[in-house]
């Protein structure tokens, strides 16, 4: 931690003693790079705003992610920015810059809020970092006219306040009210309690229903291959490389192979279904005759 926080102050004070560009340095620099690739340019262009970088770095800490990572991730997006800036536009790079320094720290923030994805969405994100600000201040101005918010009047009013559906903020407000927790973590205070992993439902087969669909698959193999060996030479050639590849092949494929028009290799082939499919059906009325 003690490396970290003098990691930070190094960053800080090297940011602090960069040059400051004028607009005329700026818009050169960026010429420079996005049509030459300069990266000197590129690096001047860096350095000079890292500062910004920074200081809209150090207005996360609250959501208690290490400053060298927002650091970092504010870095990022000021890269991006350089990358994608086009001094054509007559916007000063810093002003176009802010938003993917933004971009980048709030998503580096929601990816490590919680092992459970906190949200993707662009309401999601609003509600992310705004939701509990709106919160306090709906809740002061309700105290001051003698009011008192249930929970779902309190949530409609963030929906209509931040302008997201109503269950976004219910969604929001449960995964912020809560944390992570191992589920390996007893159930109770005891030594010997059970861990929450254990409570947890087994949805895999069961050793019955292994080897019950294992007798079934058997059963089903043979059935088919018994299907297949009613066929003659042809119709089994032409249901192999029909539906047991894993390419099947055309129809015109297979006609100009056995010699044959494409329509005569469907009716080749519809003529073989039918002859497994009663094959099946009869295989399947000796089951239910022997289970009668």
């Amino acid at each position: 931690m003690a490396l970290d926080s003098a990691r930070d102050m190094t960053l800080s004070r090297r940011a602090m003693k960069a040059e400051l560009l004028d607009a005329e340095t700026e818009l050169k620099l960026a010429y420079r790079w996005r049509d030459h690739r300069d990266e000197e340019a590129l690096h001047r262009l860096i350095t000079a705003y890292m500062r910004l970088a920074i200081s809209m770095a150090s207005k996360f800490k609250r959501y208690g992610a290490p400053m060298n990572d927002l650091i970092q991730e504010a870095g990022l997006g000021l890269m991006k920015a350089a990358d994608k800036f086009d001094p054509d536009r007559g916007v000063r790079f810093s002003t176009y810059a802010v938003w993917w320094i933004k971009a980048s720290i709030q998503d580096y923030v929601m990816r490590n809020w919680s092992m459970v994805r906190t949200g993707s969405t662009s309401s999601q994100k609003s509600l992310f970092f705004n939701m509990r600000r709106v919160q306090a201040r709906l809740e002061r101005e309700a105290a001051a006219e003698g009011r008192n918010l249930d929970r779902h009047q309190l949530h409609q009013l963030i929906s209509t306040e931040i302008g997201v559906p109503l269950a976004d903020v219910e969604m929001m407000e449960g995964r912020l009210s809560g944390s992570d927790f191992s589920l390996n973590a007893t159930q109770s205070v005891e030594d010997e309690g059970r861990e929450w992993i254990d409570a947890l439902v087994d949805d895999s087969d069961q050793a019955a229903e292994l080897v019950e669909h294992r007798h079934d698959t058997a059963q089903l193999r043979e059935w088919l291959l018994m299907a297949l060996n009613a066929l003659n030479d042809r119709e089994r050639f032409i249901v192999r490389e029909r539906k047991l590849r894993d390419e099947p092949r055309t129809l015109e494929s297979l006609g100009d192979e056995l010699g044959l028009s494409k329509e005569r290799v469907r009716q080749l082939e519809a003529a073989a279904f039918a002859k497994m499919r009663k094959s099946l059906e009869a295989q399947s009325r000796e089951v239910q005759h022997f289970l009668a």
